[in-house]
């Protein structure tokens, strides 16, 4: 008889069924707020996502049946709800569990990981969006005064009001307080989750200049401040007005730099991305590849897996994607071996279970389930028939292994339901859940870990937290 659990109290009993038997030899996602403030992406000039492709068709009824390929029986009996996908193999590639693996489905926000992994693989984790302080000017540092432009460059994705702020409090230490000519930004400058940089300038405007801050900018500041660990080093309210306009356009040959603002490691934003599922972050760091083509290429190049079971429309995963769980499952393989080359392991980009806020916060958190699943959510109600998936890597008493599961065509709930009961039985089979070793750092400090540079000795010198 098939079948399916979904609820806590016969999955414990299920869990207790199981233990009996060894004995005898027979052997959810909602996003909270992922930075300083409340994200707004759904505006179609600031993220263009295709609600379809033209190359892509929708999947339709599959007749394909599933069989579960499994040398443990109580695996080959559960009940797969839709038309689903699921890969679990130990850290060696014996397969525990399979189903339909090598065929298609909509991995919804599971793009997320090879967007990481493109990323990190060609940045590194330690890289840091440089934004630029220019100046065309001379300063008078018996009035504060200088005359002349400021310009700022950049397209660090994670650039906000409170960073806008610390660049302020850096020209204040410079001794600057008041600028008679323009604020200029380039033309890729962005800032508050804005890619239109006439905005992105005006927001900049404002965080600078503290008679034209609003109560948002000012908590944005303070939570900064407290996350940075500098309460009580910023003595001064920061602030520099501007006599000139605001404008886009680029730097003249003539400018000079003040100082570079540097953004929070590669790293702490691609764990922050990826434990809010941030639709907005993850296009944009697609972007500084080459769009979503670009990282379905740099995943296959790396990873071997076959263009026809790897496909990406879109960086973030709205929209029609198309990936297998054998090809997802090369990925993680290839990503897990490459993190650890960089002395990391997916509880370093990805969100553990029960212990990061964010997408995985309120699922396997009770218990020795807590803090004994990583890995990416995949959510789109609509797409496809409702689409839901999580993949990642699962540890128990008798090891660790890796898993993909790609639900399509019914419920979300049902099967956020089903991955849960699922990952849990899985888990049962082999000693029970084990949490990982893992102390969690909040999301707001990790992206506090921003900085400012200065370009040589000429310009006093110095690196520190800004």
């Amino acid at each position: 008889m098939k079948i399916f659990i979904n609820n806590k109290a016969f999955r414990l009993f299920s869990i207790f069924a199981v233990s009996v038997c060894s004995a005898v030899g027979i052997f959810g996602q909602t996003p909270s707020k992922p930075l300083m403030q409340q994200i707004n992406v759904q505006t179609p000039s600031a993220t263009p996502i295709p609600a379809t492709t033209p190359t892509v068709k929708p999947i339709g009824s599959s007749s394909a049946v599933s069989t579960v390929n499994s040398s443990i029986p109580v695996l080959r009996e559960v009940a797969i709800p839709g038309y689903s996908g699921i890969l679990v193999e130990s850290l060696d590639g014996k397969i525990v569990m399979e189903n339909l693996s090598s065929l298609n489905y909509n991995p919804a926000s599971n793009v997320k990981i090879a967007t990481s992994y493109a990323v990190l693989k060609t940045f590194g984790p330690e890289f840091r969006f440089p934004t630029g302080v220019w100046t065309d000017g001379s300063f008078d540092p018996t009035s504060g005064t200088l005359y002349g432009n400021v310009y700022i460059s950049g397209k660090d994705p994670s650039f906000n009001l409170e960073h806008g702020v610390s660049i302020s409090n850096e020209l204040n230490r410079l001794g600057i307080r008041s600028v008679t000519g323009d604020l200029v930004v380039t033309d890729n400058f962005i800032m508050n989750y804005s890619t239109n940089p006439q905005r992105a300038a005006a927001t900049l405007q404002a965080s600078l200049d503290a008679g034209k801050r609003n109560a948002t900018i000012n908590k944005s500041w303070q939570s900064y401040l407290l996350n940075s660990g500098k309460v009580g080093q910023v003595s001064n309210v920061p602030s520099v007005s501007f006599t000139g306009g605001v404008y886009v356009q680029q730097i003249p040959s003539n400018a000079k730099m003040l100082f570079t603002h540097e953004s929070a490691p590669m790293k702490e934003i691609v764990k922050a991305m990826m434990c809010y599922s941030n639709n907005y972050l993850s296009e944009r760091l697609g972007d500084m590849l080459g769009g979503a083509f670009a990282v379905s290429r740099i995943v296959q190049q790396n990873t071997g897996v076959p263009a026809n079971e790897f496909y990406l429309a879109t960086s973030s995963g709205l929209g029609m994607n198309r990936v297998s769980p054998r090809a997802m499952m090369k990925l993680l393989k290839v990503f897990r071996n490459d993190l650890g080359k960089m002395k990391m392991t997916f509880n370093d980009i990805m969100p553990v279970a029960g212990m990061d806020k964010g997408t995985l916060a309120a699922r396997f958190d009770d218990g020795f389930d807590r803090g004994s699943v990583v890995g990416k959510t995949g959510t789109l109600g609509n797409t496809d028939g409702g689409a839901s998936a999580l993949s990642g890597e699962m540890n128990t008493r008798n090891g660790k292994f890796l898993f993909v599961i790609f639900n399509m065509k019914g419920s979300v709930p049902r099967f956020r339901s089903f991955q849960n009961s699922l990952v849990s039985l899985i888990q049962s089979q082999f000693g029970g859940a084990l949490p990982m070793s893992y102390s969690p750092v909040s999301l707001d400090v990790r992206m506090a870990s921003t900085r400012i540079v200065y370009p040589n000795t000429n310009t006093r010198q110095r690196v520190s937290g800004d």
